[in-house]
């Protein structure tokens, strides 16, 4: 059986993915989750962790946000800890522009649908959430504005089953669902 294991580094990614990736993964792949206490524990863990994975045919997807760092140095970084594990072959390391959150930003007829709320949908058409949502520095802030009681672990439980790559604006999703689907490709 197919293995992935994500390395995140927060729960409401675990609680994003959840939702959105029985969508797009067939049956006889095996996911887990391995959550971190921050991007300073995951960096801290993952090379240990890579090494000591015993299970054969498993994909390793390493995933971070971006925060206020350099996108190409953090991913730089990050498999640089997947070679030094002798891990790179099976690893694919992708960055959430800025956060997480911008995923559900750019896809704001999910964010409707997640929260019972049509007129959420309008937003998509903004320039500001159509054409460039990955480079919001706050899209929880953004969310917040148009849903005040957002929190994000419920809000991440609640997107992630509508998330839909063909409807959302956001690069970094892109490129992620890209990776996950590659990673069943190969051999």
């Amino acid at each position: 059986m197919r293995s992935l294991v994500f390395l995140l580094e927060e729960p409401s990614a675990q609680d994003a993915l959840e939702g959105f990736l029985p969508h797009i993964l067939p049956d006889e792949v095996s996911v887990e989750y391995l959550v971190f206490e921050g991007k300073q524990d995951l960096e801290k863990r993952m090379i240990k962790i890579l090494r000591g994975w015993l299970q054969p045919d498993t994909h390793f997807i390493i995933l971070r946000d971006q925060d206020a760092g350099d996108c190409a140095v953090i991913k730089a970084g990050l498999l640089a800890r997947c070679r030094e594990a002798g891990r790179e072959r099976e690893s694919k390391v992708r960055i959430a522009c800025r956060e997480l959150e911008a995923w559900f930003v750019g896809d704001w007829a999910s964010v409707a649908k997640a929260f019972d709320n049509p007129k959420l949908t309008k937003l998509q058409q903004k320039a500001i959430y159509r054409d460039e949502p990955d480079r919001l520095s706050n899209p929880v802030a953004e969310l917040r504005k148009h849903i005040p009681h957002y929190q994000k672990r419920d809000g991440a439980r609640r997107i992630g089953p509508y998330l839909c790559k063909e409807n959302n604006a956001s690069r970094s999703f892109q490129v992620f669902v890209d990776a996950v689907r590659r990673s069943l490709a190969e051999e």
